[in-house]
């Protein structure tokens, strides 16, 4: 096994990061057949894939968080802590921290459209970490 990690900045309030590029750079040097594991450190941000596409992107993925969980409900978690941020733990656990893709040859075997996306769901811009496994 070894092991990386990435360091993202984000602008939170929904931020997708596209990882596909970096992701594809650091797999080249791996031969054979493999898994790639991501894990997003962190409970308000998610790993995914999706079409990398502005429509998605800047509207429709933050549209149906909204719809799934509002952020402008009550939750016990920011009475609990006096914060603003209940919505972006409960958004970031139903998409869940990780992500596992296939490789070969260096080449990960997503579909033509389909990249890896990290999503910072908190109220603010952080720095994240995404920590890699090649197996």
């Amino acid at each position: 096994m070894k092991r990386f990690t990435l360091n993202i900045s984000t602008n939170g309030n929904t931020d997708l990061v596209n990882l596909t590029p970096e992701l594809t750079q650091r797999m080249r040097d791996f031969q054979g057949d493999g898994l790639l594991h991501l894990f997003a450190v962190g409970s308000t941000c998610a790993l995914t894939t999706i079409e990398f596409e502005p429509g998605l992107i800047q509207v429709d993925f933050a549209a149906l968080m909204q719809k799934l969980v509002p952020d402008d409900a009550r939750y016990e978690h920011e009475m609990t802590w006096n914060d603003d941020n209940g919505h972006s733990h409960l958004r970031a656990s139903l998409i869940g921290a990780e992500v596992t893709i296939p490789f070969s040859n260096g080449k990960l075997l997503t579909g033509e459209y389909q990249q890896v996306v990290l999503i910072d769901f908190d109220t603010r811009g952080r720095k994240r970490v995404v920590v890699g496994s090649v197996f």
